[in-house]
């Protein structure tokens, strides 16, 4: 038993000298292993991954190869396609196309290129006219006697003696008979006195003339539309009518912002009210005009700069064009044959149409919008769009809105509801403008020959005959020609008569 357990013990340690040595001889071979093993796995995401990259290229380019097939079949669906279909020229009126400004600026180029050769040629002739001083000359013969500015100024007695007249109406002091009675020698004396003092008064110059003319006119039918309309109001008053709150002219409801307030009749007879109404760019009373809510400052300065700058354009081109051309063409007619004649006559229309066009555009709209921007005052549609008109009769219902107006309301209605036709009344309109016409440019050049007057008579039958001959285009295209045409006829006319009665007797 003794011998036994050392025999025992030292295979014991044997054993685990060998199971040592054992570990020992394994534990490099284990670490080569898992270096193997990492490297393999390693191995085998790379070549997942290229796997993958392989995968992804081949469907890129499948892919690319299916859009190029796609692109090429609606390349060939698109070359297939119809390249025709039914539809019109657009220069033909059945295609409906109506933008044409390309057209139009290039019109405009080409005016603007011919007129300055024309200008070039009037430049190298007869050099710088310009002379601002003697724009001052044509308002003054004398610096000190200054009658177109009283003439102005003495307007205003006539201004209050009408609303003084419709005060003692709205109290019942003169009767109607009276009242009706005083407007009439009132407006009688406003439309006589200042022709009288124009053509009596050698130091009023045909410019100043034309002004104080024109301003009385314009007073006179403001008066005139004042008369009527509190004549309505009182006729309202005596029907029982609890109110008149808003415009007789006018049955639309007007807009008028916070703290504007409401006149009805007699509360509108006051100096403030005929004052506002006498500077408003308008010849139709109303009780309550519309309003606009605040004045634009950056509009009323665009509107003061354009009239400034037509007004400078205006004289400089009538002083360096149209003057030389007046002056050539003062020649009796009879010493002219019909081509001398009728070749002053083209060369008088493209300045005279050029500066009408100008002047439009400096009074109606820069001019009148300046005015109504200061005063407030809400109705700006001075002008419709009558170059596009194709008859007479639309041309002149939309060039001069509120003279329009004021003929619409105060005279061609007034006229049919008495039993009058409307050819008739029509043409009592048209004799009414030629009359006014007449005594705007005779009075002041002081002499009566009519040509302002017949100029104007003759637009009825010109209605007549464009409204029942032409059509469209050639409609308009007739109105054109009659303004470009008409106007410097006239001026030829009223130039030859001016010379025949001035140069010729101072020769004789």
């Amino acid at each position: 038993m003794g011998d036994y357990k050392p025999a025992e013990t030292l295979t014991h340690r044997r054993r685990a000298t060998l199971a040592a040595a054992r570990a020992a001889t394994l534990q490099p071979m284990n670490r080569r292993f898992e270096a193997d093993r990492q490297s393999l796995v390693a191995a085998d995401i790379s070549f997942e991954n290229e796997h993958n990259k392989r995968d992804h290229s081949l469907e890129i380019s499948w892919n690319k190869t299916k859009n190029d097939k796609k692109k090429r079949r609606n390349d060939i669906s698109d070359m297939l396609s119809n390249c025709h279909k039914t539809q019109e020229s657009l220069l033909s009126s059945a295609s409906g196309y109506k933008n044409y400004r390309g057209v139009l600026n290039w019109c405009v180029v080409m005016l603007v290129l011919s007129n300055a050769r024309l200008f070039l040629e009037n430049l190298l002739r007869y050099g710088v006219l310009v002379d601002p001083i003697q724009v001052v000359s044509l308002f003054l013969n004398d610096p000190y006697s200054w009658p177109a500015a009283c003439l102005v100024i003495v307007s205003n007695v006539f201004i209050l003696v009408a609303l003084y007249t419709e005060r003692q109406l709205s109290k019942g002091s003169f009767s109607e008979l009276v009242g009706l009675l005083v407007h009439c020698i009132n407006m009688a004396v406003l439309l006589t006195f200042p022709a009288a003092v124009v053509l009596l008064v050698p130091s009023v110059t045909s410019v100043g003339g034309l002004f104080v003319l024109g301003t009385y006119t314009i007073v006179l039918l403001k008066l005139y539309s004042y008369k009527d309309v509190n004549f309505w109001c009182r006729e309202l008053s005596t029907m029982k009518a609890k109110k008149l709150s808003r415009s007789l002219s006018c049955p639309s409801e007007h807009r008028f912002y916070e703290g504007e307030r409401k006149v009805c009749y007699p509360g509108n007879l006051t100096l403030r009210d005929m004052y506002y109404f006498i500077f408003a760019p308008t010849l139709c009373y109303e009780l309550n005009f519309p309003r606009s809510p605040k004045i634009r400052m950056s509009f009323l300065l665009r509107r003061l700069f354009e009239m400034l700058f037509f007004t400078q354009l205006l004289v400089g081109l009538t002083q360096q064009w149209m003057i030389p051309i007046i002056q050539s063409s003062m020649k009796p007619l009879e010493d002219m044959d019909l081509s001398r004649m009728t070749e002053r006559l083209l060369r008088l229309a493209v300045p005279n149409h050029l500066l009408w066009l100008m002047f439009f555009y400096w009074f109606f709209h820069s001019s009148l919008n300046f005015t109504a921007e200061l005063l407030r005052f809400g109705d700006r549609q001075f002008y419709k769009d009558w170059w596009n008109s194709e008859s007479v009769t639309y041309f002149w219902q939309n060039w001069n809105i509120p003279v329009h107006k004021w003929c619409l309301r105060h005279f061609y209605k007034p006229l049919l509801r008495r039993g009058f036709s409307k050819m008739f009344s029509q043409s009592a309109v048209f004799f009414l403008s030629a009359f006014f016409h007449e005594y705007l440019v005779s009075v002041p050049l002081r002499m009566f020959r009519l040509w302002a007057f017949m100029g104007m008579m003759a637009q009825l039958p010109l209605a007549w005959f464009v409204g029942r001959f032409l059509r469209g285009n050639y409609g308009n295209a007739a109105v054109w020609i009659s303004i470009i045409i008409g106007q410097p006829f006239a001026v030829l006319m009223y130039v030859h008569d001016y010379y025949v009665i001035h140069y010729r007797q101072e020769g004789e």
